[in-house]
């Protein structure tokens, strides 16, 4: 699963719990608060994107990602 293919897992994770919010625009230097999720929303996505990559990892290695490039980043390098 390469970033971009985590990219879109997390979208469509996104617009499962969110559906009322558009991420069609959303880009990696968007944050996921800015798009509209609150911390529940946020850690729920986190969580399915990860196990849709196949990773599992602590929430707090999320804490400092200011992006959804940077969740991105991060789950793809618990892949390698």
């Amino acid at each position: 699963m390469s970033q971009e293919e985590i990219f879109k897992a997390l979208m469509s994770v996104f617009s499962e719990i969110i559906p009322e919010v558009d991420v069609s625009a959303a880009t990696p230097q968007d944050s996921l608060r800015d798009l509209g999720a609150n911390s529940i929303d946020r850690a729920d996505i986190i969580t399915e994107t990860m196990e849709a990559a196949g990773v599992s990892l602590p929430m707090v290695k999320f804490a400092d990602a200011q992006s959804i490039g940077d969740i991105v980043r991060i789950i793809d390098e618990a892949r390698s």
